[in-house]
């Protein structure tokens, strides 16, 4: 497997004003633009051919993942070779292309705009919204749960019940010699903490069995009248496995920055802050010193 899908064209309405004129992904955590962190994800499992689903405005995405002449040529005549080097990184991750949302039906659609570029080939989905430590490798264990058990695999949270209203959220049963791989027998989109059939979140990780895409074109609009992808992989749940069929789950008991809400936001620049490599230690001492 080698191709991963990232669906940016939301509006980030959440953090008005500051999204007004920036993409949402391109907000900074720490030093680093939230959406490199998510292709470094990426690469760090293996894929490197990356598709981005954009829409208008969202022109920055591109700019920064291409060369920027000037900018590189400025630092090399200072002699500035460290941040030459910071700048040539993004441009150097991965292969990544670019195609366009047209109309914002939702995530489902968002992945259907892919069909064409990824083919009849497993692939990645990787929302930028969502960043997982990078000690933490999730993805590559959802990539090898898939190489073993063929299917798809979703990532899963335990949250608390009164949230599950905020995510699609699945019915599982325990797969016989792991405590964190389980099937997904069923998913509901966003339900009322009183119907929820568990409190296992699907949280910003997918690896998909092309058979999705089928399932996809015939799912029709749901919550919030968009193509969820939750109504394609309960299809997918009940489909035999040699057709695509069988939904697997990864139950994530490591460190996730939720980066489409502000006051995680928040905490993801302050958690990443303290452990930046040049200047962690002091930050940490300066947030000690004022509480």
């Amino acid at each position: 497997m080698t191709k991963a899908v990232i669906p940016a064209a939301g509006l980030g309405t959440r953090f008005l004003p500051a999204t007004k004129a920036i993409p949402k992904e391109m907000l900074p955590v720490v030093d680093k633009p939230a959406i490199q962190y998510v292709v470094e994800e990426a690469v760090s499992a293996g894929l490197e051919d990356v598709l981005m689903v954009t829409g208008r405005n969202k022109g920055a995405l591109e700019d920064h993942f291409d060369r920027q002449w000037e900018l590189e040529r400025a630092l090399e005549a200072k002699g500035d070779t460290e941040r030459l080097e910071r700048v040539r990184r993004a441009t150097t991750l991965a292969d990544v292309h670019y195609v366009r949302q047209g109309d914002p039906r939702g995530l489902g659609h968002a992945i259907l705009c892919g069909e064409r570029h990824v083919g009849d080939e497993p692939f990645a989905v990787l929302l930028g919204d969502d960043l997982i430590d990078r000690r933490d490798p999730l993805l590559t264990t959802m990539l090898d749960v898939r190489a073993e058990r063929g299917g798809s695999v979703v990532a899963l949270l335990e949250v608390p019940r009164e949230q599950t209203n905020m995510y699609g959220c699945a019915a599982v049963e325990p797969v016989e010699g792991s405590d964190d791989v389980v099937r997904v027998t069923s998913l509901v989109e966003k339900p009322d903490p009183a119907d929820a059939p568990s409190n296992l979140a699907i949280i910003g990780r997918y690896v998909l069995d092309p058979a999705v895409f089928g399932v996809l074109h015939e799912t029709p609009p749901g919550r919030g009248k968009e193509i969820q992808i939750t109504d394609a992989l309960q299809t997918l749940a009940g489909m035999p496995a040699d057709q695509g069929g069988t939904v697997w789950g990864v139950v994530f008991r490591g460190r996730r920055y939720d980066t489409g809400d502000r006051l995680d936001y928040l905490k993801a620049v302050v958690q990443l802050g303290e452990e930046h490599e040049e200047f962690g230690e002091q930050f940490a001492a300066w947030l000690a010193a004022r509480r």
